[in-house]
């Protein structure tokens, strides 16, 4: 959702307002701001880019509730079969504790080590999609989804498979069935594919008729394994040794240290060059930069953009003329960025362009990260932190055609006092309008725009504020202005 950072806080907007339909919140609504936090629980099968990814998000681990971080299983990875093993977290944990007073310097927001080892527990390993035994994390998910002190929406991953996630729905089923109805009104789920048969054997037949909003992705293949396919030139630079040794792997302390880039033993890669982090998505989708990607997941944002397939179900907007998305799992059998990937095209520009919803914030998602690994070393004043984008106005408007549109962004400063940069530009993948404006001012802390003749009434146009500063390096924030004709 939107964010600002206030008081060196991030605040976000009050989550519980956001429907089990992802249905857009009014204006006054999106203009209230409490201090929750999305509320986040992790599934993960400890992939050698799921412990990439996990740096990454111990660094923003103040940007959430973190409920809990539970080790499942796969279909490629369980105990006994390519596992990293039941404790595969615990040095990334113990180098957190070792930054985590640098981190305090930066954002009092940081979970303590202690807290974070709390929550974070063994799931259901023993084999792909095995969801009968009841374990130490399907209880932590149980426990958080029948805390009724607690209204806010709980974004439950899957980095890996979803067993654990199930297992812990079957108990809530068997044991509390009259919660189930509320229990599944708090949950939004972000699956990385479907890593195993669970959804389509037990969460959809049991779970479907309440429509629990779920994004599966296929987009994290720009993340993937094989990035250098999926980017433009220009992005695949924020992930070449180059950029990784100087900006995260080397002189950043003990956690970025543990990131697993390449070694140089594999052929076309070079020591320092990005490995995978094909689980990054489902959280960077909950980062507060304020393009408010949590409202709908159409909308887009750092964790990708989505579309709604079926009831409840959002995959990735494929382009292909006449094609048609699978009735059952979205994975690496069936997915299409993955299907496209395999055919091996050089240059492919229809891989590209599905992947664009992502790969497009590379340079902002990058330094964001590079900035985060400075945190872990340096001083408050030696570091960069993020623009404080803020409207003088509603984020969400109510327009007429020929309408001209003022827009403000008067009030946005640094906390570090640097110059700032404005861009004002339309999401036209966003938009239900199906045409282009031209936006006056656009490099202006104010800018307008005029309604075209030919919007209808109920259509949206997505006028995003970017904002980037001058420190090094560079960071960038957000904020969404949609408006809407009448």
């Amino acid at each position: 959702m939107n964010a600002l950072r206030i008081s060196g806080h991030f605040v976000n907007a009050i989550l519980g307002l956001v429907i089990v339909s992802w249905g857009h919140m009014s204006a006054s609504a999106a203009n209230l701001h409490s201090s929750h936090k999305p509320r986040i629980i992790v599934t993960s099968d400890g992939e050698i880019d799921d412990q990439c990814s996990m740096i990454r998000f111990l660094l923003y681990a103040n940007e959430w509730d973190i409920e809990g971080i539970i080790t499942s299983s796969s279909q490629y990875h369980w105990q006994g079969h390519k596992w990293a093993g039941d404790d595969w977290i615990e040095p990334d944990l113990n180098a957190y504790a070792q930054v985590y007073p640098n981190l305090l310097k930066h954002d009092p927001d940081y979970p303590t080590p202690e807290y974070l080892r709390q929550r974070t527990v063994l799931g259901n390993v023993k084999a792909e999609g095995e969801m009968e035994e009841i374990t130490a994390g399907s209880q932590l998910i149980v426990q958080a989804l029948l805390d009724e002190t607690k209204d806010d929406p709980i974004w439950i991953q899957a980095w890996g498979g979803m067993n654990t996630i199930a297992r812990a729905l079957k108990t809530i089923e068997e044991t509390h069935p009259e919660k189930m109805a509320d229990v599944a009104n708090k949950m939004r789920f972000f699956f990385i594919w479907e890593q195993d048969n669970t959804y389509q054997e037990y969460i959809k037949p049991h779970w479907g008729k309440y429509n629990i909003p779920t994004i599966i992705s296929d987009q994290f293949v720009a993340f993937f394994y094989t990035w250098d396919r999926t980017m433009p030139p220009r992005e695949k630079t924020f992930y070449e040794a180059e950029w990784m040794n100087a900006n995260i792997l080397k002189n950043h302390g003990p956690l970025c240290s543990l990131y697993q880039a390449h070694d140089g033993s594999k052929k076309g890669y070079r020591p320092g060059d990005f490995r995978s982090e094909g689980d990054s998505p489902a959280f960077l989708h909950n980062i507060g930069t304020g393009l408010r990607s949590m409202e709908s997941p159409d909308w887009g944002g750092w964790g990708g953009r989505y579309v709604k397939i079926r009831a409840n179900t959002w995959l990735d907007p494929v382009a292909e003329p006449g094609y048609q998305y699978p009735e059952g799992r979205w994975f690496t059998s069936s997915a299409w960025g993955r299907q496209r990937l395999r055919k091996g095209i050089p240059n492919d520009k229809a891989l590209i362009s599905y992947l664009k919803p992502i790969w497009r914030w590379t340079e902002a998602l990058q330094n964001d990260f590079a900035s985060r690994a400075d945190w872990c070393v340096k001083p408050y004043g030696k570091a960069n932190h993020p623009p404080k984008v803020i409207l003088g106005h509603a984020l969400d408007l109510k327009v007429k055609p020929a309408e001209t549109v003022h827009l403000s962004a008067r009030e946005t400063h640094d906390p570090d006092g640097d110059d700032l940069n404005f861009t004002w530009w339309q999401y036209q993948e966003a938009d239900s309008y199906h045409g282009l404006v031209s936006i006056q001012g656009a490099n202006e802390r104010e800018a307008s725009f005029v309604v075209p003749d030919d919007t209808r009434a109920g259509e949206s146009i997505h006028i995003i504020c970017e904002v980037t500063d001058s420190g090094n390096p560079p960071l960038t924030r957000y904020q969404r202005v949609v408006a809407e004709a009448r």
